[in-house]
């Protein structure tokens, strides 16, 4: 096991890639961009996602971010959250996890370690097994939070799902959404079903709950974001929030703007 500590500027991208280790990743500040596969995730300062071994993906900032990483053997991921009594299908899938607060204070206390410093002395490496079985226990125990938005593989509906994750608030309503896509909002209604199994309103909703995220990680109070989303007051913001993920505006962002 072996900590990583980066600090990655906004609008960093980190190219594709893959390798034989599970990665626990974690935004001690800002919100990060995770994509693998077809779904692309969301993670918001001290929320954290499991990456299971040889899963292609991608990192992206969508705010200047201080990136945490634990990285796990290979013999050691099927600890993690979705380890050896899970179905085959799931351990090769990412989750968006809580940070309990002594999760959280493992990962902080797991030196990062450049590939240019020396190796950990012998009382280093015994401290770090400590934590690294502990740090094991906490993920079997750390509740899943629903932040991935799945991706369809339609290039149409890709090109206009990428848009809308781009800037989520150009337009409200399918229609709008249709016109720019070249297509009527009859067949970006089926294709959202089709390729995404959902409806255009609620995959939407899911994107503005993750740029909500980002403007919290700025600062702004909810009454802003619920405004700039579209919402007519933070009550009815406040109810889509807890649709999705089951907790208030005020749990759920808390770690963003202490």
């Amino acid at each position: 096991m072996r900590g990583v500590a980066r600090r990655l500027a906004a609008a960093t991208e980190i190219v594709p890639h893959a390798h034989s280790w599970a990665q626990l990743a974690v935004a001690a500040s800002g919100v990060l961009r995770i994509t693998a596969g077809s779904t692309t995730y969301l993670v918001p300062a001290w929320r954290a996602i499991w990456i299971p071994p040889d899963v292609e993906h991608c990192v992206n900032a969508v705010e200047a971010a201080d990136l945490r990483a634990v990285y796990v053997h290979q013999s050691l991921s099927r600890g993690g959250p979705d380890g050896a009594g899970a179905a085959a299908s799931d351990r090769h899938r990412c989750s968006v996890l809580q940070v309990s607060p002594l999760l959280r204070e493992i990962i902080l206390q797991l030196d990062p370690h450049g590939d240019d410093e020396p190796p950990p002395d012998a009382d280093t490496l015994a401290r770090e097994r400590l934590l690294g079985a502990l740090l094991l226990d906490e993920l079997q125990r750390a509740t899943p939070v629903p932040l991935g938005i799945a991706l369809p593989q339609d290039r149409r509906l890709r090109q206009l799902c990428e848009a809308m994750l781009a800037e989520p608030t150009r337009h409200a309503g399918l229609a709008d959404w249709a016109r720019e896509s070249g297509a009527s909002p009859r067949t970006v209604a089926r294709l959202f079903q089709s390729e995404l199994g959902t409806r255009f309103k609620h995959w939407r909703e899911q994107v503005l709950l993750g740029h909500a995220m980002t403007l919290a990680a700025r600062g702004w109070p909810m009454r802003l974001i619920a405004a700039e989303l579209g919402y007519a007051n933070a009550s009815a913001f406040g109810t889509m929030v807890r649709r999705l993920v089951g907790a208030s505006p005020a749990r759920f962002f808390g770690p963003l703007i202490r």
